[in-house]
């Protein structure tokens, strides 16, 4: 098990920050090697399911996401998405929260990452790597 988490403040007014932090599409756009595939019909709710292929030709994984709670930010409280990974290859779940922060908000990425058949004692370098791309896929979509 790998957890870890990202915290940011951001300019971007809370509904901003969570409209681009949710555009699961664009996730796809930051992350080395993947493409995001959303399998339901918008809007984004719970039950919205989505997959991360990650990979080289026929080369590659899935990471199939689905919505279990959905908390948009509204009248100046928290937003609160999570995610749970449904995938043979990575399981776990993963948690947005977008709060206000004077004029623009404050961000909490966490994550509880697992990797089928890969030995605790790859934990240490994982949650490195994880935290890394993480870091710049949310930088990245906060500066959309």
């Amino acid at each position: 098990m790998v957890l870890f988490q990202i915290q940011r403040c951001s300019a971007l007014p809370t509904g901003e920050a969570w409209s681009r932090l949710t555009r699961w599409e664009r996730h796809g756009a930051h992350m080395p090697l993947t493409r995001v595939v959303v399998t339901t019909s918008p809007p984004t709710r719970v039950g919205t399911r989505f997959a991360a292929r990650t990979g080289v030709g026929a080369i590659g994984f899935d990471d199939p996401m689905e919505v279990v709670l959905w908390d948009p930010p509204a009248g100046g409280t928290c937003g609160l998405c999570r995610l749970e990974k449904r995938g043979s290859v990575v399981s776990g779940w993963a948690t947005i929260e977008v709060c206000p922060r004077g004029t623009g908000c404050w961000i909490q990425w966490r994550e509880d990452l697992r990797v089928r058949w890969l030995p605790s004692v790859f934990d240490r370098p994982v949650r490195w790597i994880a935290k890394r791309v993480f870091d710049r896929v949310l930088d990245a979509l906060l500066r959309e």
